[in-house]
């Protein structure tokens, strides 16, 4: 049963740090009772940053026009199957790919890619494109997103990451990213992808001015969504990084540990349709992440061999497979590779 929306807004508004947490992990262990905590080895490879969308809280993007056009790049095809090659030679199962919206790259492009590395590396699943690229693509190219999405598949995409989902609620949306997708429209594309039996997972980047209504309103769609078609593997959360940012430039306030493990754990109380909670270390670091997994986590993400997004915003935490092991048995869990969709690997 989920948590009520003033149930969830009382949580938010409460000191009870540790009893929130005590009651997270409870669901947690009714969820995954083998005490298992996972982790996936893969890579993100930033294709392009040449961006036409120009998001207050992004220090990746590069304008399309202008002075800051120099810093733009988009990566040749045998980068990219490096890159993989580089993966696969390290253990990695997985590679998530995402860019800018390149006015002038076309779905032709898109599917040449996703070919070349399934032609090459036919064991990598493919989990790339977020909901904005994917409208993006649809847009460039004159299509519908189902067709989009059905392209995008047939060429050798498994499955679509959560990003560009910020806050599901479009005050907020306007006032951090007004020219992104809206709510509905992030919807939409998970929706399709559903629909045509591919899974998705679902984020949220808290810490960018909204309130705890608004966070309460982008569990509500999400949990909404997942009750529709259940296609969500995992849900995501993660803090707003502010240094290089338009957004960070005014002043702002980094959501701090406490912050972080309150959503953590609300958001495993209240999307009690979601089988996955990710604690995440890229954005709050080790310590954190390991408290998370008493905060309703249950899954500490990658190793990440290369990640340029938040780094950007000058977050240069790093880790090994050895270290997160360590840490996930540091907390009292045994630690288990998976895959992408979740599914453990009996490998260790």
């Amino acid at each position: 049963m989920s948590l009520t929306k003033q149930q969830a807004l009382d949580l938010f508004r409460s000191d009870d740090l540790i009893g929130l947490g005590m009651e997270a992990d409870s669901l947690r262990r009714k969820l995954h009772p083998e005490g298992v905590a996972t982790y996936i080895i893969d890579r993100n490879i930033n294709y392009t940053n040449f961006c036409t969308e120009y998001c207050t809280f992004c220090a990746f993007y590069a304008p399309v026009k202008g002075p800051g056009r120099a810093k733009g790049y988009v990566l040749e095809m045998e980068t990219i199957y490096e890159k993989i090659r580089e993966t696969v030679d390290l253990g990695g199962t997985g590679v998530l790919m995402q860019g800018g919206l390149h006015p002038d790259l076309k779905i032709e492009w898109y599917e040449a890619m996703l070919s070349g590395i399934k032609q090459r590396f036919p064991q990598v699943h493919l989990h790339c494109f977020s909901a904005s690229e994917i409208i993006h693509f649809a847009d460039v190219s004159g299509l519908s997103i189902e067709e989009t999405i059905q392209r995008l598949r047939d060429a050798g995409l498994d499955s679509i990451p959560g990003g560009g989902a910020e806050i599901l609620d479009d005050e907020v949306r306007y006032k951090i990213a007004r020219l992104k997708c809206l709510t509905d429209d992030w919807l939409n594309v998970h929706r399709t992808a559903h629909k045509l039996g591919m899974r998705t997972t679902a984020t949220m980047m808290f810490g960018v001015g909204e309130t705890f209504e608004h966070r309460i309103n982008h569990f509500q769609r999400v949990f909404d969504l997942q009750e529709e078609t259940g296609g969500f593997t995992a849900f995501i959360p993660w803090s707003f990084q502010p240094g290089n940012t338009a957004l960070g430039g005014r002043h702002w306030e980094e959501a701090t540990a406490v912050e972080y493990l309150k959503v953590l754990a609300i958001a495993r109380l209240y999307l009690s349709n979601f089988e996955n909670v990710q604690s995440s270390w890229v954005t709050q670091g080790l310590k954190v992440c390991q408290l998370g997994l008493r905060f309703g986590g249950n899954d500490v993400g990658s190793v990440m061999l290369e990640e340029n997004v938040v780094r950007s915003a000058g977050v240069a935490n790093c880790t090994t497979e050895e270290e997160l092991r360590r840490m996930i048995r540091d907390a009292g869990f045994v630690p288990k590779r998976r895959d992408t969709l979740y599914r453990q690997l009996f490998l260790n």
